[in-house]
């Protein structure tokens, strides 16, 4: 212990007296670092500034400080006495329809919201022009106000001041729609949103029996304390109300949680680039130890002890890697200033950008443990070697592995990398495969290198003087082929997994589920509607197929009498319980699903209520046939036994629901139906003409147009696309780094061979030619791996996850392949120009 702590120190001085001579052949090392680290520190900064602007935001993302919703249904007497005792309260309904010019020559689905004159009790309605809301929703000269959003304006040809029809009342359009402070609290809609008055939605004629209608009671609390325990209070004094309560402090919890999963995603993309730039780490280490021979065997000779002179390289290193991850940390820094500026139209963000320390500690240890880990095994060639052998010129290459204790180290260097990403993650599971997949990538690149190295090694001679060279090249000691392999790889392969992925969810929005989904979805037809409504579609679509199955909306309260929120539900079954969900009841098996575990119930069944179940989303939720359901339908909590389980094809988009129950359970409830339209031969204007006739006949009907849903969902698609391979390129402009510095720390061998090779005849052009078919053929067999495992994993993720069907695109392997090459053979000749022009005297003097 004595003499531990002077020879550290003795280790420290002569590191940073090494260090003098400044950063060179650490430039890529540098970069590696900082990519990574960068990525990492930007993303989880990014998103603790918004999820923290969403919490600290929270009544004006609500537009109050607790939100009480019911579905389908006001809230009694009883029930609104005791909202108004808590505090001031603001009425919102919203629901979709139709709004149509009044000539019926347009129409355009709307996301209609009429609000009562409390609204907003928090943060501000901005309108062009900016006048107060009072006014623009108020009646004049038979007509209500309305704010419309632009888009709505747009689509149906209209300006400030003209009318428009909802239901049975006019609309005068009075100003359009800015920004509303409660949007993102209440979901993301596939239609403009129309603002009107409590009024004018009570003069629309719109809300009937069974009507698909949201009803918001927004509060004010005289006693803000008090938020956090109102609703077990509600709950307990009106346990049948089932009514979705929300508070300030939860005001957009799918919002959150979606960022949260984004953020993962991106988070564990960073770290892959940091992995493969921990190739890139060892690859400038391997190098750095290779170019300090000399000096490490003079340590060495004068008796430096071994840990002493990997000290000194070690300090070196995490010093250069301090850097490096500084860079990092500043680029994770600045990034929040700059792209909140992009995203504050869209999502709330804090009013003053700061910096987060957390997060930049987070990608700080990402850093720190990827040097560390990368390094530990090229410093334990380096102690392994004689000073004898250094001083003969030899390398590490030959040295085998190193001892133990620098395996160990390497191995809980990357166990706690591993750990740390699973630990910070938000779904444990994700991080887990994601990890797994990448260490299993590593391995399989390995052994990949390692086949191209044998097949190159048993290859027949060839007569071409240059291919023999490259192949040669390509399996001898030192050889470039685990390096370039390995840096190329893994961000080519990911690249290729999320441009399959994307290709194939393409495919099925714009060709088979638009070939297999129905023309039109039809919502809140009244039973005194339906004859007159199905005689018109038969007149505008004969060859059409209507389908009528009755609707209820209904929220989930709880399995086996266990509180469904009190229980911890994989990601996959959240969406069954997160608000009300559409159900219905039949005598007979649905025609688009299956059953796969249990029995239907029989004709005129009239026993207790039974429901059937999703197959899919049973298992997702840990059900079997025989548990309980309650569900809350119209203020009346119901409970049936599951009967069975089905197989359902979500991707037809037909009519589906996750609970079909037996008839008698809602015998005799008001309801309204649902009803699709399929016409495969329907063009674009005949639909026009179909939607046409259906809203002037019957104004309260709501028609949603599938290809315009399709079109919004391939939009929004095609943005997160955008964005992910975005992150993706960061892991291959690592790998393309790597690959450069590969390429550089074999320039002292590759420039012994070319002066021999000059010296014994060869010629540039010869040399040259070697050169690119060794990158040529290294390329290719990169790709070929990238295409294998970037295929299997995106079939996995379509077929297995997703439950799609899953195709080869051609195009994807083309772009593949090109890109292989253009890197390998254009970063290779690149650097072996030089090579090629040095003079033969001084290296050869130096031999």
């Amino acid at each position: 212990m004595k003499t531990t702590f002077p020879r550290i120190a003795i280790a420290l001085k002569l590191a940073l007296r090494e260090l003098r001579g400044g950063l060179s052949g650490f430039y890529i090392f540098l970069a590696c670092i900082a990519l990574g680290t960068g990525a990492i520190a930007a993303v989880n900064s990014v998103s603790r500034a918004i999820t923290g602007a969403i919490a600290t935001q929270g009544q004006a993302l609500l537009a109050g400080d607790i939100r009480f919703e019911l579905n389908n249904r006001e809230a009694t007497p009883d029930e609104k006495a005791f909202l108004d005792s808590l505090g001031q309260v603001a009425v919102s309904t919203g629901l979709r329809s139709m709004a149509r010019l009044p000539d019926g020559s347009e129409q355009a689905l709307v996301e209609a919201k009429a609000v009562d004159g409390a609204y907003p009790l928090y943060g501000t309605v901005v309108t062009e022009p900016a006048r107060p809301l009072s006014e623009l929703l108020g009646e004049q000269a038979q007509a209500y106000g309305g704010v419309a959003a632009p888009l709505l304006l747009e689509r149906m040809g209209l300006k400030i001041g003209d009318e428009i029809l909802l239901g049975n009342a006019r609309i005068r359009l009075t100003a359009t729609l800015s920004s509303e402070p409660d949007a993102l609290s209440e979901g993301f809609g596939f239609a403009p949103r129309l603002l009107l008055s409590r009024e004018a939605l009570a003069a629309s004629g719109l809300i009937q029996t069974g009507s698909l209608v949201e009803h918001a009671y927004k509060i004010k609390l005289h006693n803000p304390g008090q938020r956090a325990s109102l609703g077990a209070i509600a709950n307990k004094q009106f346990p049948s109300a089932g009514w979705s309560i929300r508070t300030a402090d939860r005001a957009a919890p799918s919002l959150t949680e979606n960022v949260d999963r984004f953020s993962q995603f991106l988070t564990l993309v960073g770290l892959t680039a940091l992995i493969v730039g921990g190739v890139g780490v060892a690859n400038a280490v391997r190098a750095f130890l290779d170019s300090k021979r000399t000096t490490i065997a003079t340590f060495k000779c004068l008796g430096a002890p071994a840990f002493v002179v990997t000290l000194i390289y070690l300090f070196q290193i995490l010093l250069i890697g301090g850097v490096g991850i500084a860079i990092g940390l500043l680029i994770g820094a600045v990034a929040p200033f700059i792209a909140l500026g992009f995203l504050r139209d869209l999502l709330p963000v804090p009013s003053e950008t700061a910096f987060y320390p957390a997060a930049l500690g987070l990608a700080a240890l990402f850093g720190l443990l990827t040097t560390f880990a990368f390094a530990v095994l090229p410093l334990g060639h380096a102690r392994e070697v004689p000073a004898t052998a250094l001083f003969r010129e030899q390398g590490f290459d030959q040295s085998g592995l190193p001892s133990w204790p620098y395996l160990a180290a390497a191995g809980l260097a990357l166990a706690g990398l591993a750990g740390l990403a699973i630990f910070s993650a938000d779904d444990r599971f994700i991080a887990v495969v994601f990890l797994g997949a990448v260490a299993v990538a590593f391995v399989l690149l390995r052994i990949v290198a390692s086949a191209i190295a044998a097949l190159a090694r048993r290859s027949p001679r060839v007569n071409s003087p240059a291919l023999r060279l490259a192949i040669g090249n390509i399996h001898r000691p030192g050889a470039l082929t685990p390096s370039v392999v390995l840096s190329l790889g893994l961000g080519l392969a990911l690249l290729v997994t999320l441009a399959l992925i994307d290709g194939n969810l393409r495919r099925q929005l714009s060709g088979t589920m638009m070939q297999q989904a129905p023309n039109f979805f039809f919502v809140d037809i009244q039973g005194s509607e339906r004859e007159g409504f199905v005689n018109i579609l038969k007149q505008q679509a004969p060859q059409g197929e209507i389908t009528q199955v009755p609707m209820l909306r209904g929220r989930i309260l709880s399995f086996n009498g266990q509180d469904v929120s009190q229980m911890n539900v994989p990601p996959g079954g959240r969406w069954v319980l997160r608000g009300d969900r559409g159900i219905t009841y039949d005598e007979t098996l649905p025609a688009n699903a299956t059953i796969t575990q249990g029995e239907w119930w029989p004709e005129n069944y009239s026993g207790e209520p039974l429901v059937s179940f999703s197959a899919e989303e049973a298992g997702e939720l840990g059900l079997k046939i025989g548990d309980t359901v309650t569900v809350n339908v119209l203020g009346r909590n119901i409970t049936a036994r599951i009967a069975n389980f089905r197989q359902i094809e979500w991707r037809s988009l037909s009519i589906n629901f996750v609970m079909v129950f037996s008839p008698n359970t809602f015998r005799g409830a008001p309801h309204a139906w649902l009803a699709t339209l399929t016409d495969q031969s329907a063009t674009p204007a005949k639909e026009g003409a179909i939607l046409r006739a259906v809203t002037n006949a019957y104004p309260t009907i709501t028609s949603v147009r599938v290809k315009d849903a399709l079109d919004i969902a391939e939009q929004l698609m095609g943005q997160l696309a955008t964005a992910i391979r975005a992150a993706a390129a960061v892991a291959l402009v690592a790998s393309v780094l790597v690959l450069a510095g590969a390429l550089a720390s074999g320039n002292r061998a590759r420039t012994h061979d070319a002066v021999i090779l000059k010296t014994l005849g060869g010629t540039r052009r010869m040399l040259m030619r070697a050169f690119a078919y060794e990158y040529m053929i290294l390329g290719f067999a990169t790709a070929v791996f990238a295409l294998s495992a970037g295929s299997g994993a995106a079939w996995f993720v379509v077929s297995r996850i997703m439950k799609l069907p899953a195709t080869f695109l051609p195009d994807v392997a083309v772009i593949t392949l090109i890109a292989a090459l253009v890197l390998t053979v254009g970063i290779g000749l690149a650097g072996t120009w030089r090579i090629l022009g040095q003079k033969a005297a001084p290296v050869l003097r130096e031999l």
